[in-house]
């Protein structure tokens, strides 16, 4: 029989699975079917903007007077308030809607972290295992079953736009023009018919399907989750800190210098999620192929990193996260140099697929190791931290999608590639401290008795502790 925390990790995982099916295939789709203008790519941008500036203060304040269930809850409904906005998207729809996202997009994603963080030191002290060797696993599943969303939401998408009755080929003039043999800064619609909007009622089945497994999400988490921090939250209202320490901090913790290190790594993350999403379905696939494509290339890449996740999730404790870290750079530099040089033509369709398995593949690695590597270093800022990591992460997709409408293809990529460098060179000096002195786990969410009784057997167990986590 399963333990009640991995229950709540697997309620958590398919909440998320439902959510992200809507907000994920709007946002594969924002580059192309709101491209007037730029407005889809800055809704975007607006969004991981109002996310930077709600984790520098909303995170700690709604987790410790809410709890994590109602903060994810609360989180969710901000998402569901874009699908809405994309019903009759304009500048007057999609830009408030917006901001209410990315208000609750940083409180919600700390919230889950947090949350399956206590879990997975709750569990790791009942079962005697080292707290960052479940906490991995943890999040290898929740990305597993929340990865796959990039699959259905994109089905749903490509399978309702296949049946646009306006598709035509693509006139081989416009082939000249995809990927870097041109600037990239807009594709020529008026000759083709598949880049421009698919017809308005087949948008509104798309967006009405979005909103319906949004609010499902909603339900999901509202009736199964439980409530395991509970009494941390009754106490911290019983018990309040002034407003000015909660608010701050996210702030107080840029002075522990590992998580200043991270930050390269963290807007990593940003940056190679958003040139996916924004430049790759927009300037390869939507231009040579069509916008009803967009959809199967992006299920490959979910599909690619929902087995990943719930693959490297377990192969951590046998690797460690350096060796992943490594691949997924690997993988990336390789792709990056080969998109400088390809030339997108329907004749080639399978490679249009490649791309984005191996981007996933990647990708599955920077988000499972990064959360749990946050989770393992910061284990009494765990609220704090996990703001951090979604601020900085906000920071590299708004800095990617506010550069997409003035920059050339070539130019992202080159930048794309900077950051990896810095990263590939800022990563290894963190590793090597928590290997030299590792960060011992905090248990949330248990008893005192157990919790005691863990700390006994660290103290114990001390001199024949190697390390925490593997390099």
């Amino acid at each position: 029989m399963i333990s009640r925390n991995f229950k709540n990790v697997l309620v958590v995982s398919i909440g998320f699975l439902s959510l992200f099916t809507a907000y994920g295939g709007l946002q594969s789709l924002q580059s192309s079917l709101n491209a007037e203008e730029g407005m889809g790519v800055a809704s975007l941008s607006v969004i991981y903007a109002s996310i930077i500036i709600s984790s520098m203060f909303l995170p700690p304040i709604m987790i410790k007077n809410l709890g994590c269930k109602w903060t994810i809850v609360a989180g969710m409904a901000c998402y569901v308030s874009y699908s809405f906005g994309n019903l009759y998207p304009g500048w007057y729809t999609l830009m408030p809607t917006s901001v209410i996202l990315g208000l609750g997009g940083s409180p919600l994603w700390s919230a889950k972290c947090t949350y399956l963080t206590i879990a997975g030191n709750s569990q790791a002290a009942k079962d005697g295992k080292k707290g960052s060797d479940v906490i991995n696993q943890y999040f290898g599943i929740f990305f597993f079953i929340f990865q796959s969303s990039a699959v259905w939401g994109n089905l749903m998408s490509s399978l309702i736009f296949g049946q646009d009755a306006n598709i035509v080929d693509i006139p081989e003039e416009q082939l000249q023009t995809c990927g870097t043999a041109d600037c990239g800064l807009s594709i020529n619609s008026s000759s083709n018919s598949t880049t421009t909007r698919p017809e308005q009622k087949l948008v509104w089945t798309l967006v009405g399907c979005y909103i319906g497994v949004g609010v499902l999400a909603m339900l999901i988490v509202a009736v199964f989750l439980d409530n395991i921090d509970r009494n941390t939250t009754s106490e911290f209202r019983g018990n309040r800190e002034p407003f000015w320490h909660t608010f701050l901090a996210t702030f107080r913790l840029l002075k522990d210098w590992r998580l200043v290190t991270l930050i390269p790594l963290t807007m990593y993350s940003g940056f190679e999620q958003s040139f996916l999403s924004g430049e790759y379905t927009k300037n390869y696939v939507t231009c040579a192929l069509g916008i009803h494509f967009v959809g199967y290339v992006m299920m490959c890449f979910g599909a690619t990193n929902s087995l990943c996740s719930f693959l490297f999730g377990r192969l951590a404790r046998y690797t460690g996260r350096a060796a992943l870290f490594f691949l997924a750079a690997l993988t990336n530099f390789a792709c990056i140099i080969a998109l400088l040089y390809w030339r997108p033509h329907p004749n080639q369709l399978g490679v249009f697929f490649v791309f984005p398995a191996l981007w996933g593949m990647a990708d599955a690695i920077w988000q499972t190791q990064t959360n749990a590597l946050y989770g393992v270093l910061f284990p009494r800022e765990k609220e704090a931290a996990f703001a951090n990591y979604r601020m900085w992460e906000s920071l590299g997709f708004v800095i990617a999608f506010a550069y997409s409408t003035f920059l050339c293809l070539e130019y992202k990529l080159y930048i794309l590639l900077a950051v990896l460098v810095l990263t590939v060179i800022t990563y290894p000096i963190v590793e090597y401290r928590e290997h030299k002195n590792p960060t011992l786990p905090v248990i949330d969410g248990t008893s005192d008795d157990s919790e005691k009784a863990y700390e006994k057997g660290q103290e114990e167990d001390e001199k024949n502790v190697i390390r925490q986590t593997q390099m």
